[in-house]
């Protein structure tokens, strides 16, 4: 992530592992560049466990721009 910009992280969507990664390439693909963070061990099981939620984590400076494109996209899904 660039060193310019405040690199607090903040979470702005937490969700199955699917959900996760395909918000976080929606989120890349308007700019936004963004981690995945799991409560541990989802890797070492993968792809048979699917019971843990998953953060995704932006930049405090691009939380609200981010919110938006979350909250676009929920609405969507309605």
């Amino acid at each position: 992530m660039k060193e310019d910009k405040d690199t607090r992280l903040v979470e702005v969507f937490t969700g199955s592992p699917w959900e996760a990664e395909f918000t976080k390439g929606l989120l890349e693909s308007n700019g936004i560049e963004s981690i995945l963070k799991d409560g541990g061990g989802l890797a070492a099981l993968a792809p048979y466990y699917i019971g843990q939620e998953i953060a995704v984590l932006v930049n405090k400076d691009d939380y609200e721009q981010a919110m938006e494109i979350v909250r676009n996209r929920e609405k969507a899904n309605e």
